[in-house]
């Protein structure tokens, strides 16, 4: 299990087991926020506590940040599949050793709305 943080505390998020991946979006709120995402499912995989504000892109998505320091933790789906919302929690907020050697998915939110093709780097190639 891993377990991340926002910068005061209030936040904090559970992702039960590892992720296979890091992902990082190039989408118009991915790119600007520089986050780094896991996903899977709410109460299932991931665990959220802690209070947030939430900035609801579309009709399909919101944002969650801290309402102290401002980090932004997760997103959740608005709708569920099956009864499951999935979830993404920021893999910016826990420490980075443990994640440092997961390969890094690129994700094409702003144009293609496709995966793109690894290219070899790992969390630790942004971080450090």
């Amino acid at each position: 299990m891993i377990k991340g943080s926002c910068h005061c505390g209030a936040v904090t998020w559970q992702f039960k087991g590892m992720p296979e991946s890091a992902t990082a979006c190039n989408c118009t709120v991915c790119r600007r926020y520089g986050v780094l995402w896991a996903y899977d499912f709410e109460g299932e995989g991931i665990h959220v506590a802690g209070p947030t504000q939430a900035y609801v892109r579309g009709k399909a998505i919101e944002f969650h940040f801290c309402t102290t320091c401002g980090c932004v933790a997760y997103w959740r789906a608005l709708a569920t599949q099956d009864g499951r919302r999935r979830i993404a929690v920021n893999l910016r907020l826990t420490e980075p050793e443990p994640i440092a050697k997961l390969p890094i998915d690129h994700f094409d939110g702003l144009d293609k709305f496709d995966d793109l093709p690894r290219d070899g780097r790992c969390v630790a190639d942004l971080w450090f």
